[in-house]
């Protein structure tokens, strides 16, 4: 063929191209318009509606009635089953056969019985393949159900998707018929249209994508759509095209299949369920096709759902697994948060993830796999490594607002000097389409050029689901290696990391927090969400010590393996990186705190069993206390003629006690002044309340050391106008600070409640509007550092924040907070973009703020938003926004602060202990008359904390007990223990014993060593 030589109009020849395969323009006659060749309609078509979510064997058995397409059904999250009977014409045969489908619904396909493929427009998934070629001996008469959820990929928002879901929206089936598809066709419209994207992506200034445009043009010339003995010549000169190999520096990109599933965000759990059925089943079929196709997929939550409403899916999922394409990765329970949970839950993460990973498939994970979480905890790398994990992948903080983060891959180091190699694949996304866009972001944002020569690519439909294509696929084995591209392998992550670590002498260090600069709402958001966490995180903590005591004490006690491991899941749970934080819709929250009363019920029994248990049962009162110190505080309990009373306990550590009439040294005093303002004392603190319940004065008696700062009060309530640019329950922006409002309307002014000797009570409350109130106990209570603030806030606000605010008589440079297994500082200036992107940060049960000899802390019983500027200290406490929850936090809040100034550092002033004793309430229990004192475990420094005691996981008389130094320094410390312990040797966190690192035992105890900030986990023999 001749052709006259081509203009060089790059404009032309590309549009050409385009609108040869657009699925717009002249499809009468282009390419894309000979995708599907004959079609005919559907035997029958009939369906059955229902409001739950109900089994095959269930709704096979209902009464279908006939549905015409186009009707609607519903609405949100109702289900509905089609019976789709089909009848495949006998002129078809040696066609290409599929079932296409186009809803407005997720949907799986069901054929004899099984799930077989998942449909979703959304996510490019239309077709079901009923025969690749079809014959004779085929059946042609076929009967699947189609059951379709009534929600998108990204649920059902209403006006923008992450808006509240809405409640009324119909569905429809839009398109339901047999086609036969041009598979040829397909292949050449993958080789037209990865053409065009190499001429667009490399640009004018490249000699290669002019290569690539006088190519796809020729390519024009010889296709005649409506000849397809024309395609081959075409194909074969993109094959051309493709097969210009690269050169051997060429950067190396690892594509891994990916489907990153939300265990609930914009749909609720159930929903979930059915979104890893269908993914999953649809990657399964991909791999029956494509040997070489890895897919790696996280979350063992996710996994044991499958296992227990999918058999016979979960069954060839572990066939994959063996045959090393369907991998699993991350190592933990879900995709947890990385910067409320407590340390041990991050632990039982990783503890329940990693063991059913054991048991399901045979192996550990080696590597963490966190890509969508808001910031990540600097224990995490010493974490990963308890856990036999050495590798993280993330990619979460290409998001920052502020500041880009300046590594690729690189290694990260924890709080304690752990070290992980880390990778951000430079695609800046898990969810990638295969296309040539991906694969030059991947090479051009790699931070990391010449340190690191191989990067990740992860594609695949996610956060809803979806998953890889069979296009996606077809995409990347294009351009395997293509000159002016990266070369590309399908790769796994362990290939992946290998590599790196292979080359990565010259890979830079980053040390301490990955702080995400965006999303710091999440630490407020949703605040009973935030409350029951801790609140169970605390009762689980409780049961395990008071039940491994009594396992000690008592061998024919049971300890409740199993509802404990069903409790700790239900939390691990609620610990979703979109449901802890809030950032998830109200059917979610209303799931998340029905799972949290059921831990409160559940978990309560037990303590309740094992404390009677304890105790004997007997006639008398006794305390418990599960933290590792003595404790000397007032509790509330019982008179003898069942009245209310009060009580100064003394509770040896990690024991219990019977209540004893115990005289305060110097009981708590309150006076009213004639000026309304009222002074409470009590031999370590005096302060001075003002009418409005702001502090005018708070003094540390010994030192005369006065803490509020001039001219200003302390517990100053103040509210913000608080209106994100868009992601309403994630970010509160810089800007909210210029709108601050001080609470100054007095609804009921101070006054006292209880009038001293073991504990003084003022109350007061404000009107914050029309609609919102707060009422505050302030307590001092004998013998206590600290004054705690009792709060009830009736809250009906939009886009408002409200916090509480101590400027304090201290001048630092950088506050503290405590962490996950110990504590970090961040900066109290805005002297950089990276400290001014810090205006709102995480913490979790105290922040303080010291000069030297003198400081301020700030404790909480469930509260994770700070924020200290200069000399004020600000505990958020409540925000109001309305999507996807448009009710997210309206009601009545309770919540406890605390305000604990303190000479020396906050070290040697006890305020960790001062934290854990507030969160960690001193347990009641009945006990004999006679009962002695006991403690079964003390350690000899407050640097070391004993944090977990419980029962090993696979070891029947066997405690693990763990310990971690708070401080940030190295120390050697003695645990002592009244238990009979016959051998002692350090564990990981996984509870796997080290037989080369025994524990000495001596009359003493257990000496240990730590370093800064160390965990320390060890398997004690009974």
């Amino acid at each position: 063929m001749y052709h006259q030589p081509v203009l060089k109009n790059r404009r032309t020849l590309l549009e050409r191209a385009e609108k040869f395969v657009s699925d717009i323009y002249f499809t009468d006659c282009n390419l894309r318009g000979r995708l599907y060749g004959d079609s005919c309609p559907l035997e029958s078509v009939a369906s059955f509606s229902c409001p739950t979510r109900v089994s095959f064997a269930e709704a096979s058995q209902q009464t279908f009635t006939p549905y015409q397409v186009g009707e609607t059904f519903g609405p949100t999250w109702w289900t509905c089953w089609f019976k789709v009977m089909l009848e495949i014409p006998t002129t078809w045969e040696g066609k290409e056969v599929h079932l296409l489908w186009e809803s407005d619904g997720e949907a799986m396909v069901w054929r004899d019985g099984q799930p077989v493929q998942g449909l979703t427009k959304d996510g490019e998934k239309t077709c079901y393949i009923l025969s690749e070629c079809l014959k004779n001996e085929e059946p042609h008469s076929v009967t699947v159900y189609v059951e379709v959820a009534c929600n998108g990929l990204f649920g059902a928002g209403k006006g923008t998707f992450i808006g509240a879901p809405d409640p009324d929206k119909m569905y429809s089936v839009q398109r339901a018929e047999l086609v036969v598809f041009n598979r040829d066709v397909r292949e050449l419209l993958t080789d037209f249209e990865m053409l065009v994207d190499i001429v667009k992506e490399l640009g004018e200034e490249e000699q290669r994508g002019y290569q690539a445009l006088f190519t796809v043009n020729e390519m024009v010339n010889l296709c005649d759509p409506s000849d397809p003995s024309s395609f081959t010549k075409a194909h074969m000169l993109a094959h051309k095209f493709f097969s210009q190999k690269n050169g051997d520096s060429q950067h190396c990109v690892h594509t891994m299949g990916h489907c990153h599933i939300d265990t609930a965000w914009l749909w609720p759990y159930e929903e979930t369920i059915r979104k890893c059925g269908r993914s999953w089943v649809t990657v399964i079929g991909l791999m029956e096709k494509n040997p070489e196709f890895v897919f790696t997929c996280s979350q063992a939550q996710q996994f044991q759902w499958v296992k227990s409403w999918y058999p016979g899916l979960f069954s060839e999922i572990q066939h994959y697994v063996k045959k090393g394409q369907f991998i699993p990765v991350g190592g933990t329970w879900v995709e947890m948060d990385g910067n409320l949970p407590s340390g041990e839950s991050m632990v039982r993460q990783f503890l329940q993830g990693q063991r059913f990973f054991n048991q399901e498939f045979g192996f550990y994970c080696r590597e963490f796999w966190l890509p969508d979480t808001f910031g990540y905890s600097a224990q995490l790398p010493q974490i990963m490594q308890g856990c036999g994990i050495s590798n993280f992948l993330t990619q979460k903080l290409s998001w920052n607002l502020v500041n880009t983060f300046p590594h690729s891959t690189f290694f990260w180091e924890g709080l304690d000097g752990s070290k992980v190699l880390t990778h951000f694949p430079p695609g800046n996304s898990y969810g990638m389409k295969g296309n040539i866009e991906d694969l030059v972001k991947t090479v051009k944002n790699n931070k990391d050029k010449g340190r690191a020569n191989h990067s990740a690519l992860l594609f695949g439909f996610g956060d809803g689901g979806g998953g890889p294509t069979q296009l996606m696929l077809d995409r990347l084995d294009r351009v395997r290696d293509t000159d002016g591209l990266p070369r590309v392998v399908m790769s796994s992550p362990d290939k992946l990391f290998t590599q790196l670590q292979t080359d990565s002498a010259l890979l830079c260090t980053w040390s301490g927090e990955l702080f995400l600069e965006l999303h710091n709402g999440t630490y407020t958001t949703q605040a009973q969400i935030k409350c029951g966490n801790r609140q169970c995180e605390t009762l689980l903590h409780d049961v395990e010590v008071a039940s491994s005591l009594v396992l000690c004490r008592d061998r024919t006690f049971n300890y409740p393996v199993e509802k404990l491991q069903e409790l700790w899941r239900l939390l691990l749970l609620n610990q979703f990186h979109d449901v802890i934080p809030g950032s998830c819709i109200e059917l979610v929250v209303k799931d998340a705190l029905r799972y949290y009363e059921d831990i409160v019920r559940d978990g309560t029994v037990l303590l309740r069993e094992a404390t009677e248990a304890l105790g004997s049962k007997g006639t008398s009162t006794g305390v418990f206390n599960s933290l590792p110190w003595e404790r000397c505080e007032v509790i509330q309990t019982q008179d003898s003629a069942g009245k209310p009373a009060l009580a100064l306990v003394h509770v040896p550590s990690v024991g219990l006690s019977p209540v004893k009439d115990t005289q305060t040294v110097t009981p708590v005093s309150v006076t009213v002044q004639a000026n309304g303002t009222v002074v409470m004392e009590n031999g370590i603190l005096r302060t001075v309340v003002n009418k409005d319940g702001t502090l005018a004065s708070l003094c540390l008696i010994e030192s005369n050391r006065e803490a509020i700062s001039d001219n200003v009060q302390g517990n100053q309530f103040v509210m913000f106008h608080d209106v994100p640019l868009y992601w309403d329950a994630w970010d509160v922006m810089d800007y909210h600070l210029q709108t601050r409002k001080p609470v100054l309307n007095v609804e009921n002014p101070i006054h006292v409640v209880s009038s001293g000797g073991l504990r003084g009570v003022l109350s007061f409350s404000l009107r914050i509007s029309e609609q919102s109130t707060i009422t505050q106990k302030i307590v001092m209570d004998a013998n206590c550092p600290y004054i705690k603030f009792e709060t009830e806030v009736m809250w009906a606000e939009s886009h408002k924040f409200l916090k509480v605010e101590f400027p304090v008589q201290v001048r630092s440079s950088a506050a503290t907070y405590e962490i996950q297994f110990g504590h970090l500082q961040r900066p109290t200036h805005r002297n950089t973009s990276w400290d001014w992107a810090r205006f709102e940060v995480w913490g979790h049960k105290w922040a303080d703020l010291s000069e030297h000899n003198f400081g301020v802390a700030l404790l909480n019983d469930c509260k994770y938003g700070y924020s200290v500027h200069k000399n004020t200290m600000t505990l958020s406490l409540l925000r109001a926004p309305k999507a996807p929850d448009a009710n997210a936090d309206m009601g009545i809040h309770h919540f406890t602060y605390a305000i604990m100034p303190h000479t020396g550092s906050f070290q040697d002033a006890s305020v960790i202990q001062s934290a854990y004793n507030l969160n960690f309430p001193l347990r009641l229990l009945q006990c004999a008359p006679d009962t002695v004192p006991w403690s079964a475990f003390s350690v000899s420094t407050e640097a070391v904390i004993l944090e977990t005691i419980k029962q090993a996981e696979d070891r029947e008389g066997a405690l693990v007990v763990r310990l971690y130094e708070s401080h940030g320094g190295s120390v050697t410390a003695m645990l002592s223990t009244a238990l009979t312990v016959k051998e002692a040797w350090h564990c990981d966190l996984l509870e796997r014993q080290d037989s080369t690192r025994p524990a000495d035992i001596t009359s003493e105890g257990i000496a240990l060593k730590f370093s800064p900030f160390q965990i320390v986990s060890l398997l004690l023999i009974l």
